[in-house]
């Protein structure tokens, strides 16, 4: 087990991987598929760059089924990501049996009847690394890496920290991480997919990397108002451009542990500033939890 977070890694009888101790990044953004896909195509050769063309090795065709991202793979993807209206883009490393690095896009044109879009609809990009990169390349390596991800992002509110990677959809998945997410509260559960319905301009909650626009950065009284509220040592505020900034919570992602007391003091100040703007509601869904232990679980920084 490593200092800051636990070694977790649950298969199925099969050997797929289930549950993998992993970072997720989520950004989400309310604005029109049209306007986001360049960026996003930007924010996707940023990791690729950054990691290797090998990192993802498949993509997800219309039907569902694999198909090898290897030169006209990579054609379709791009042109995927910038036709009109609409996309819905699943990008894996497969190899191993087990999914360690992962980008998902789902854009749309916002508001457009046809789409029976809600009003706190949005859209979104998430990517997944293994932790082994925190290891191997150490935390500012990786900071850099998900900063240099974010940039072109035109986002409303993003996550990137310590993750439950897995599918929760996945017969059982829920239960197992059940096991765990109440023992290490740093370690985020999320379903980008369902949030995307209901999270309009609020915020998620805190995580390693908590990155804020508009309108609730501005609220805040900006970067500077936000930076006055937060007295955790370690704890930084970074102005980005776009009236957007983000805010970090020490050198290292840390998992917690109630178990021994770590209960994560920075992530608990920073989801009290955010408490006003944050979305609660989702993880009964997504976790399979009662009424009651969703709330706990949603509010474990707060109560």
């Amino acid at each position: 087990m490593n200092e800051h977070f636990p070694r977790i890694r649950l298969r199925a009888q099969s050997g797929y991987m289930l549950v993998r101790d992993g970072l997720s990044l989520c950004f989400f953004m309310k604005r029109l598929h049209s306007e986001i896909a360049p960026g996003v195509m930007r924010s996707l050769e940023y990791y690729l760059q950054a990691l290797g063309p090998s990192a993802l090795d498949a993509y997800a065709d219309s039907n569902g089924e694999w198909q090898p991202l290897d030169e006209g793979g990579w054609r379709h993807i791009r042109q995927a990501i910038l036709k009109p209206i609409y996309a819905n883009i699943h990008l894996v490393d497969a190899a191993g049996g087990e999914e360690r690095y992962r980008f998902d896009y789902r854009g749309r044109e916002l508001g457009d009847p046809s789409l029976r879009s809600d009003p706190t609809e949005v859209c979104f990009v998430s990517y997944w690394l293994p932790t082994e990169l925190l290891e191997e390349r150490g935390p500012q390596w990786v900071r850099e890496l998900i900063l240099g991800v974010a940039a072109p992002l035109p986002f409303d509110s993003g996550n990137a920290g310590l993750a439950f990677n897995c599918e929760m959809d996945l017969l059982g998945v829920a239960r197992e991480v059940h096991r765990y997410c109440f023992r290490h509260p740093g370690m985020d559960v999320l379903h980008p997919s369902l949030t995307t319905s209901n999270i309009g301009t609020q915020v998620h909650g805190p995580s390693w990397l908590t990155f804020l626009g508009q309108p609730v950065l501005g609220e805040l009284g900006g970067a500077a108002g936000l930076r006055s509220r937060l007295k955790t040592p370690g704890t930084t505020v970074q102005e980005m451009e776009g009236d957007r900034a983000v805010v970090t919570l020490g050198l290292w992602p840390e998992a917690g542990d109630t178990e021994q007391g770590k209960d994560l003091p920075a992530y608990r100040e920073l989801a009290r500033v955010l408490e006003p703007w944050t979305l609660f509601g989702d993880a009964r869904s997504f976790l399979r939890l009662d009424p009651d232990e969703a709330r706990r679980w949603e509010r474990r920084f707060l109560d």
